[in-house]
């Protein structure tokens, strides 16, 4: 074991002579260097906290503040309107012959503008987050811009002219307001007058009413005192209820995926399209440590929190018997990857040096070029993660809390990410529509043992060198892993390339120890946990149907020629897809982000709206004019708009109910209301998937370097997941999953309703290259 003996810096022997010692130059110099490597970072991390903390001001600006107020005693005129007398007064008096009056007046002009500094900062700080609390601009029509909204546009860029870093908007984002419990009803009764009949309705009207008048004022006080006292008021609850101390598997119920480019191949050479996607990341991950990566901006203006960044990598939840947790950890230097059943340690660095992308193809080629066979236990050990949490925290206390077991795991658990080489292949074939749904089953859940669905995100590299990402959803949602996902493939492509065999540039080093085998002693209790927790995981795998396709007649460009948003576009198509499919409205949840403010994540957009539902039934009847049915579509439409920009400036109804249930919960106070309100089952969940979030190529010029998104399973078990890229001008893909245990759902139907409902409402706008 090569790699074992490289790891030991000295031996010693005992003999009758002595003690021999017998040191490992090689081992020590890695030592060395990554001693030097790990002060580096400190350093680096010392300084961004500095330029952080002091962000919109800089060092700079205190030198030239210091130098103002030194430079102007010396012209006989006191800027500090005597302060620095006062200071230079309440100096302690010495003998040393460096506290002579002109050191004490530079030391007091140097207190004097230090403070002075600190005050600018304060106030500019202030200043910003003010600034940044207005959303009046959100409101306004696309070239009706308000005179108020130009000049806090110009006040905004001016206080934020500096290259910020990732994380120098932090501390001027404004926090998320706590929204009036009367709006809140009145939106949340709005919601869901089109599902209730009037009795139905009544009824919610009055325990609404009911709640407003007695439970609720109480509990809104101690929510409103958390909003000053926490970061977010929601965010904490969200992760820890929604997320960790659910007991149900994560796959289909929380992981998601996401897939590669699908019209073209940069490589069909696994190990070596692993490589520079690998090699790719530790680059992205570099720059997030280093806090280079700039922050996003809303129109180029605002800024979103970026806080869910820091746990992207060396993260992993672990699971509890009631509650699992998040664990992040330092820089991690390797990756754990899985091929044939068995887990392997690979080491991304030697020393201080990342490895290039063609040492890595060579460490994965080995890994695919062992034939060795898997450990007892060792093949389907993973599926412990796709069961239930539960089963999953008692085997990992008792049968990896010691020994072997312990130290395999925690290699897993600490690794930078997880890996797998599938030994199968899928790519997109636009010639077979199945193919894509395949490609998106294998990347969901795969063999329900293949992927590690704790870590943040497993990376999948098939046979064919075709990618995808399975990604934990408690850490981070989708947009993170996607301006991940769009940086590494454009990397990959554009910075990186393959040789013309399809191998990574450059000459492997030989000399590098081989990946290094996990050793497991895995009992046949621990084996009989891990069946049973591969056959619930099996079972759920099995039930999903996942259908997913590219809807080519039109893209986003078409839509804009209707004067409507894509995304109202899309959310009103699946509205009348859905009430063709079913014959009925349901309660229908888009995600929205709330990232404008400090620490948000989402809030819930109500799609399913009173004006969707009138131009829905008016397309069912037939008998419309199609000037009506515009009439009610373009109500529709801005009915949708303008609840997403309420969901995205605070104005939410489903985070805040969340959380006055939770103080509601705390308290031990009942509320039917609150109750019903938290039970209703979302039967359409939905998701718009981000793109182009940062501008490493131009899509016009490379229109088939185009990623299909990624989906997720389904919410209710009776109900529908919908997940849909606008992805450029012409093109959008969908990713539609049901259960096949439900008699009431099928995706490939859902699917081709969506299909449908596109072509039906572009035709009413009268868009040629919209026609069958």
């Amino acid at each position: 074991m090569a790699e074992a003996h490289q790891a030991v810096a000295f031996q010693f022997t005992v003999t009758p002579d002595g003690v021999d010692f017998r040191l490992s130059r090689e081992a020590l110099k890695h030592i060395y260097l990554s001693g030097i490597n790990s002060w580096k970072k400190r350093l680096i991390r010392i300084k961004n906290g500095i330029l952080r903390g002091v962000y919109p001001g800089s060092p700079t600006g205190w030198m030239v503040v210091v130098m103002a107020t030194v430079g102007s005693s010396f012209c006989n005129v006191d800027l500090s309107m005597g302060l620095v007398c006062r200071i230079q007064k309440c100096l302690p008096e010495g003998c040393s012959p460096y506290q002579t009056p002109q050191t004490k007046a530079l030391l007091s002009m140097a207190i004097f503008a230090t403070g002075a500094w600190a005050t600018g900062i304060f106030f500019l700080r202030q200043t910003l987050k003010l600034l940044l609390s207005y959303h009046g601009w959100i409101f306004e029509m696309h070239g009706q811009t308000s005179h108020v909204t130009r000049v806090w546009a110009i006040c905004v860029r001016l206080l934020s002219s500096r290259r910020p870093m990732l994380y120098s908007f932090q501390t001027s984002l404004p926090t998320l307001p706590v929204p009036s419990v009367p709006a809140t009803i009145q939106r949340y009764l709005e919601s869901v007058k089109p599902l209730l009949n009037e009795e139905q309705f009544y009824r919610m009207e009055m325990l609404a009413k009911e709640f407003q008048d007695k439970t609720a004022p109480r509990l809104q006080k101690y929510l409103v005192l958390k909003s000053w006292w926490a970061t977010n008021y929601v965010s904490d609850w969200w992760e820890e209820y929604i997320y960790l101390r659910g007991r149900s598997p994560l796959m289909v119920n929380s992981n998601y995926y996401v897939m590669d480019f699908v019209l073209i191949k940069p490589t069909e050479v696994q190990a070596a399209r692993l490589g520079n996607i690998v090699h790719s990341m530790i680059l992205y991950r570099r720059k997030l440590d280093r806090e280079e990566i700039k922050p996003m901006m809303a129109m180029g203006i605002v800024p979103m929190c970026s806080y869910q960044m820091e746990r992207m990598f060396n993260t992993t939840r672990i699971p509890g018997k009631e509650t699992d947790l998040l664990q992040h950890l330092g820089d991690s230097r390797h990756v754990a990857v899985y091929h044939k059943g068995r887990f392997f340690k690979v080491w991304l660095y030697k020393g201080s040096q990342l490895l290039q992308p063609c040492d890595l193809e060579m460490q994965f080629q080995r890994i695919l070029d062992d034939s060795s066979p898997p450990q007892p236990g060792e093949e389907k050990l993973a599926a412990l993660t796709a069961g239930g949490r539960v089963d999953w925290a008692e085997a990992r206390q008792a049968f990896f809390s010691r020994g072997k077991n312990k130290a395999a795991l925690e290699t897993v658990e600490r690794a930078a990410f997880f890996v797998t080489l599938d030994e199968e292949s899928h790519a997109y074939d636009p010639e077979d529509e199945a193919s894509l749904s395949l490609y998106g089953k294998a990347l969901l859940h795969g063999s329900c043992y293949n992927r590690w669905f704790d870590k943040s995100f497993t990376l999948i590299a098939f046979k064919n060198g075709q990618l995808g990402l399975n990604t934990e959803h408690a850490w981070a949602d989708a947009p993170i892993i996607g301006h991940l996902w769009e940086f590494v493939l454009a990397t990959d492509t554009f910075h990186l390339g393959y040789t013309e065999t399809g191998h990574c540039l450059g000459q492997p080093n030989p000399t590098l120890a081989p990946p290094q085998r996990l050793q497991w002693d895995i009992p046949e209790q621990c084996q009989t946990a891990i069946e049973r927790s591969y056959q619930v995981a099996k079972a759920l795998a099995d039930d999903v149907e996942l259908y997913c396709f590219q809807f080519m007649p039109f893209g986003k460009g078409l839509i804009k020629k209707c004067r409507t948003s894509p995304d109202a576009f899309v959310q009103i198509s699946l509205q009348l897809a859905h009430f063709r499919d079913r014959g009925k409205f349901c309660l229908t949840y888009e995600a929205s982000m709330t990232r404008m403010f400090r620490e948000g994540r989402t809030e819930t957009v109500r799609s399913c709206t009173s004006e969707s539902s009138a131009f829905v039934q008016a397309m069912m009847d037939g008998h419309h004019m199609k000037a009506d049915l515009q009439d009610l579509f373009r109500k529709a439409s801005e009915k949708h708009q303008n609840m997403y920009r309420l969901a995205m400036t605070g104005a939410g109804i489903d985070r805040h109910l969340f959380c006055l249930y939770l103080v509601s919960k705390y308290l031990g106070v009942t509320s039917p209301f609150l109750a019903e309100v938290l039970s209703e089952p979302w039967c359409l969940s939905t998701s718009q998937i981000a793109q182009f979030q940062i501008c490493m190529f131009d899509p016009n010029k490379y229109p088939n370097h185009l990623g299909a998104g990624g989906g997720f399973g389904p919410v209710a078990d009776d109900g529908y997941g919908v997940s849909y890229m606008i992805a450029g001008e012409n093109t959008i893909f969908f990713h539609v999953s049901s259960k096949f245990s439900s008699s009431e759902t099928n995706a490939q139907r859902f699917g081709n309703h969506i299909r449908q409902a596109l072509l039906d409402i572009a035709d009413l706008f009268q868009v040629p290259e919209a026609a069958r």
